[in-house]
């Protein structure tokens, strides 16, 4: 295929890989974005061994890693009972793999910095309302304000669950939101934690109480270690948490789990919590025309498996490859649907799956999940299948695509 003229309409950490993917196979790429400056939107979040095959890809792994916290375990207990709710443990893979936690914003000037270091175009302050159809199939993006970027052969949408390209070229109503979302606060990692420093810590009253600590690295080279605070909270309550006043809240938690006092004691105003909203929908098909969708915009869901990032960065590898192996853009576009069809599906059908378990009103739910998981647990097998869920490896996602040169290849097949 000879180079095409692509605009990628999104800053996230989908819409940053897939231009840097696009501009290294020859394309002529151009990143749209609403805010004036490119900023991270978000707190803390951990990137699989998938994800981190994709930034090896890029040869970014070193610097991602660097700014990271190496997690090897994740581990949930219910409260009073202190009864395990969920114990994985990488090791149980046997090739060495781990999960590194990250503030978005690493995750985000990394692939910013090498976005920059390109020489991708970045056009800032755009509010992309709605696309164009000019003639030959070509596009060209509209504004809000009725300027019309463009014209373009493909564009990409990595404007997330709520992008309004997703509405018009697929309709309204798709995103379905979930009760439940979080409050997320980045804090200062405590010296002499009680907290272990390579593991995601979560304690749960029932379904509809959880709070978790995940210990992020360093933002930024030389800063000092962070570490997210997490709360489940109803995006319909959130006015009402206001109102109740921050020190009602973190005597509640403290009351869940007494050792996060280190942290509430850092918080002095409700400001310092960021409510992320949760949703879910995908697309049975992530592409309409010449209108390629990545990342959330594809595919939204709750974050119990830890997939968002990772999932939005394997979109990214293969769109890139599929374009690189296809003689046109309608054969691209059939292609990368299906590089990414069984992995997606199983994923957005095990997040809805485990979703109830640990964030909803369920007083049963609970009990099944704390009872079933002390009977797997000791199941042969269990460990390493839960470590292979939570890895990102069920659907072979990186199967079919390869990408990377062979020495930042990470083999993640097995």
């Amino acid at each position: 295929m000879m180079p095409l003229d692509i605009a990628v309409c999104g800053c996230g950490p989908g819409g940053l890989a897939a231009a840097l993917f696009l501009h290294r196979a020859g394309h002529r790429v151009r990143l749209i974005e609403r805010f004036e400056t490119p900023k991270p939107v978000g707190s803390g979040l951990l990137l699989q061994p998938t994800g981190l095959a994709v930034l090896a890809c890029l040869g970014l792994g070193p610097s991602i890693i660097a700014r990271g916290q190496r997690i090897a375990r994740l581990l949930g207990r219910s409260e009073p009972s202190q009864r395990i709710a969920l114990d994985v443990r990488y090791e149980a893979l046997g090739n060495g793999s781990f999960g590194l936690a990250v503030h978005r914003s690493a995750l985000f000037h990394v692939l910013h910095d090498a976005v920059a270091g390109a020489g991708i175009v970045i056009e800032t302050g755009q509010n992309i309302a709605a696309l164009e159809r000019l003639t030959g199939e070509r596009l060209s993006v509209v504004t809000t304000g009725g300027r019309a970027i463009g014209p373009f052969d493909l564009v990409v949408d990595a404007l997330g669950s709520r992008s309004p390209l997703v509405a018009g070229a697929f309709g309204e109503g798709l995103h379905r939101p979930l009760p439940y979302g979080a409050l997320w606060a980045t804090l200062p990692w405590p010296g002499n934690s009680v907290f272990d420093a390579e593991a995601l810590e979560q304690r749960y009253q029932r379904a509809s109480v959880m709070v978790g600590v995940l210990p992020v690295g360093c933002p930024a080279p030389g800063e000092a270690p962070r570490t997210c605070l997490f709360w489940s909270l109803k995006s319909a309550d959130y006015a009402a948490w206001r109102d109740r006043g921050l020190e009602r809240w973190k005597q509640e938690v403290a009351a869940v789990w007494p050792a996060t006092r280190v942290l509430l004691d850092a918080l002095h105003d409700p400001d310092q919590l960021a409510l992320a909203r949760y949703g879910h929908h995908t697309l049975r098909r992530p592409f309409a025309g010449r209108l390629a969708v990545i990342g959330d915009a594809a595919h939204a869901t709750s974050p119990q498996l830890g997939q968002g990032a990772n999932m939005a960065l394997l979109d990214a590898l293969a769109l890139s490859t599929a374009l690189e192996r296809s003689a046109t853009i309608e054969a691209a576009l059939a292609a990368y649907a299906r590089l990414r069809r069984r992995h997606v599906r199983l994923y957005q059908a095990m997040s809805a799956l485990f979703t109830p378990f640990y964030q909803s009103d369920s007083r049963l739910l609970p009990v099944l999940r704390d009872t079933l998981f002390t009977i797997a647990s000791a199941m042969p097998g269990t460990p390493r299948l839960l470590a292979s869920l939570v890895a990102g490896h069920w659907g072979r996602p990186l199967a079919g695509i390869d990408a990377a040169p062979a020495p930042a290849r990470i083999d993640l097949r097995a």
